[in-house]
């Protein structure tokens, strides 16, 4: 943020403590190549209110997707993130967000269930605490089946064996292998967007 602040030339944001919008292009790229048209589907987040999820919300809101929020409870996302969703909801079309701090809850009538790491970087020294407060939010069988049939399963990576079941993880409802594909696809197309018709 430092350096976008004083280059006179385009900086791509690819990961801040607040953001991650890279990642977010990558995903709904994913949920467009399963799905096709994603407006009004029902996005679900079961984790931690982090920045992967700041940018999921306004990005699937953006494209006319419903969000529904899990967090424990002193892990909530951005107050002001989502106050910025709820506006988009307004614009889109879509419903209020949905926020509970029960996972079981936010994935009924979802179509895409999504986490990410517990632990982030910087917070190795939490973990034991992190793994207590998280207790109920491995994304397993039982929640997947909670969702809507043909529901997917997104994760940015590394992945932890406490966030997700393998039977999950590898599982035809997984996305996570094309979401990491699509990195490297969707960081191209900005850089050349960034450069403009030469």
């Amino acid at each position: 943020m430092e350096l976008a602040e004083h280059a006179t030339v385009p900086v791509i944001n690819a990961l801040s403590e607040r953001h991650h919008p890279l990642q977010t292009l990558a995903d709904l790229m994913a949920l467009e190549e399963r799905f096709g048209d994603v407006r009004g589907k029902t996005f679900a987040w079961v984790g931690d209110g982090n920045n992967v999820l700041h940018d999921l919300m306004l990005g699937c809101t953006k494209v006319g997707m419903n969000v529904r929020i899990a967090t424990p409870a002193g892990y909530n996302c951005d107050d002001l993130i989502l106050l910025k969703t709820e506006d988009l909801t307004k614009e889109n079309g879509t419903e209020p967000v949905f926020t509970t701090h029960v996972a079981a809850e936010a994935v009924v009538g979802s179509d895409v269930i999504a986490t990410d790491t517990w632990v982030s970087m910087g917070q190795e020294d939490e973990y034991a605490k992190r793994l207590s407060d998280f207790d109920g939010y491995e994304v397993n069988s039982k929640l997947m089946s909670q969702a809507n049939p043909g529901a997917v399963f997104l994760h940015c990576l590394p992945r932890h064996p406490e966030e997700v079941t393998d039977e999950v993880f590898y599982s035809d409802a997984s996305l996570v292998f094309p979401e990491a594909e699509n990195r490297m696809w969707t960081v191209m197309a900005i850089m050349a967007a960034q450069l403009g018709k030469h």
